[in-house]
């Protein structure tokens, strides 16, 4: 007798229902977690000084004196420096937003985490205030501003920021919230740091997949629409929630169109947002681009700057495909020693033309942001020494804005952190109190002045960006003491992943990388400078962006940003072919990630990775 068939199972909808579902219980596990103040302020004895905070409001919140005392009273007795407090009828998908965003039990505890809040009230000390040059004097903000605001904020109290519900604590009039305008909702994704376009874009692509599971896949994905449209009542609603939005009911029941209709607006909204100073970039661009690229490559070398050969290949040939700008760079491999390098190389003008809005300016959020994310990858650096010392002076080079240094600190807590740099980020890293001393200009030009003081110096994907990379390595060996170690993180230009991926390869890194260093010639360098290589790393240096990198710098290449100041003028179809290339690319992303973690598992298990790090202690003698 033949078996009955085993009923079909609907990947699509099962796929939603797991996702909803779990999004579902997250979502009332962290709101949950967030501390609720009392309503009646704590017994007079146990009242905290006022002087010393001020309380940030957005226009039409008026806080009562008891909602303050208890914030403050609170904020002390945790050590908190910042404290956003979310108001009692925060609006539904403003509180369901914020808690895809942050878990309260690891926010305060994540020292590289963006700052989030509601936007409409935050307890800032006084002191934090005046080292991040904040005017608190001024007019009050619209909740866009104090988001920006808050984000900032958590930069100057790292490890000193949290989350309170503030019961007696109103968001204003009706309508002040302004969720569902998309202008309104479109500033407040920016000044957290969050691409409207491309949130509108992923959040249109899963309504769409949403329909289409209702459609064709009957009653599964008529309950993975069901659980959706239900969503904001199962998470925030029933006996016990510390929060009940007053639009609760009205959300929960018009779900589907709002969000559609929040998600049109949004995209139409970033769709046109071009601020001024993309216009006054978009001149500076054009007259730096009238005398074309070509004046910002020196001539080709014919000999490896590494061993002197003459025997080279190309690598690889690219155009820009970080940022879609003008000219093309080509990568040269030396055929006796392995060594990759830009050739011809970039001028100091070309340098300056092709970093220009990256890591500061127009770039400078998503930088910082993608960088804020690395905070496993810094702690494993920070980890490495442990069998070796517990370092009592640190110079890290190449240090950006000091996140891996604010990282590094949850792992010695005792270290004195320095950091230096050639971009002004090394300033504000010392304003935020994330490097004790921040120096500004090209290391080697510091290495007599800082000859013998520092027990360790890092070195972190700094190298292959540097012009002379042996005179950098020259000036390491004079900053250490005697026995201190120097401990460096590169790209492997003999990465598996190099050969497979081609030009698409995420750590090729044009036109920014100059050098890329085979691991067994920075073991030579490091010898011949006095220094003996301790431990060698290549699966737990591997860095987890090899597929999705390819997918990112495909979809660039095919339909570069629009708005980019240094490219043509925006036209309705540049846009129209950039949105729906993302739209497109969003699956690939998604499978992407999946492969990136299975690899990066494949990685440490092999020790194989895309990215390798040395530890080398400096001789005594």
């Amino acid at each position: 007798m033949t078996p009955p068939p085993l009923p079909r199972i609907r990947w699509v909808p099962a796929v939603l229902l797991a996702a909803l579902g779990a999004g579902t219980v997250r979502t009332r596990r962290r709101l949950r977690a967030i501390h609720v103040l009392p309503v009646v302020p704590p017994a007079a004895t146990a009242l905290p000084r006022a002087a010393g905070w001020r309380l940030l409001t957005a226009r039409g919140v008026e806080p009562d004196p008891a909602t303050f005392l208890a914030a403050c009273a609170h904020a002390e007795r945790e050590g908190l420096r910042v404290l956003d407090l979310l108001p009692a009828d925060l609006a539904t998908e403003r509180v369901l937003g914020l808690l895809r965003l942050v878990d309260p039990a690891r926010y305060r505890e994540d020292r590289l985490g963006e700052g989030r809040g509601a936007g409409f009230a935050v307890l800032v000390a006084e002191e934090v205030l005046a080292r991040a040059g904040v005017d608190a004097a001024g007019p009050r903000p619209g909740p866009a501003e104090l988001l920006a605001l808050t984000r900032r904020l958590k930069e100057y109290a790292a490890d000193a920021t949290g989350l309170a519900i503030a019961p007696a604590l109103s968001c204003g009039a009706p309508g002040s919230q302004g969720a569902a305008r998309g202008p309104a909702r479109a500033a407040e994704l920016r000044a957290q740091g969050l691409p409207p376009g491309a949130l509108a874009a992923a959040q249109l692509f899963g309504l769409a997949l949403l329909a289409g599971a209702v459609v064709r896949q009957g009653r599964w994905g008529a309950a993975a629409a069901g659980l959706y449209w239900l969503q904001p009542y199962l998470a925030l609603g029933g006996p016990g929630s510390p929060l009940r939005p007053a639009d609760l009911p009205r959300a929960t029941a018009g779900r589907p169109l709002r969000s559609l209709g929040a998600a049109v607006r949004t995209a139409s909204a970033a769709a046109r947002h071009r601020g001024d100073a993309d216009v006054a970039k978009a001149a500076a661009y054009r007259a730096d681009l009238a005398a074309g690229t070509d004046r910002f490559l020196e001539p080709r070398r014919p000999d490896c700057p590494w061993c002197g050969s003459h025997r080279l290949a190309v690598r690889v040939s690219v155009p820009d495909l970080l940022q879609g700008k003008p000219g093309r760079f080509t990568l040269e491999r030396c055929e006796d020693c392995g060594h990759v390098f830009q050739n011809p190389r970039l001028t100091l003008e070309g340098l300056e033309f092709y970093y220009r809005d990256f890591y500061d300016g127009r770039g400078g959020e998503g930088a910082g942001t993608v960088f804020g994310r690395l905070g496993a990858a810094y702690r494993s650096r920070a980890e490495m020494l442990r069998p070796h010392v517990v370092p009592s002076s640190w110079l890290d080079v190449g240090t950006g804005h000091g996140h891996f240094c604010n990282a590094a600190r949850a792992v010695w807590p005792r270290t004195r952190f320095d950091g230096l740099d050639m971009g002004e980020g090394v300033r504000e890293a010392e304003h935020r109190g994330w490097v004790g001393t921040g120096y500004q200009g090209q290391f080697p030009e510091f290495a007599s002045k800082l000859a013998g003081q520092y027990e360790v110096v890092s070195m972190y994907h700094y190298l292959e960006h540097t012009r002379d990379p042996l005179a950098e390595l020259d000036a390491a060996a004079a900053v250490l003491a005697p026995g201190g170690y120097l401990t460096i993180e590169l790209p492997d230009p003999q990465s598996r992943m190099a050969e497979l991926l081609g030009p698409a390869w995420l750590p090729w890194f044009q036109p920014q990388h100059q050098h890329l260093i085979p691991a067994a010639n920075l073991r030579e360098a490091l010898a011949d400078r006095g220094l003996t290589v301790l431990a060698e790393e290549h699966g737990p240096a591997h860095q987890g962006n090899d597929f999705f990198g390819a997918v990112a710098l495909t979809a660039t290449r095919l339909a570069p940003d629009p708005d980019r100041p240094w490219g043509p003028p925006p036209t309705p179809g540049r846009r129209a072919l950039a949105g729906a290339v993302r739209v497109a690319a969003l699956p690939f992303f998604a499978a992407a990630a999946a492969l990136d973690a299975l690899r990066t598992t494949a990685a440490h298990h092999t020790d194989g990775g895309n990215a390798y790090r040395l530890l080398a202690r400096k001789d005594t003698r």
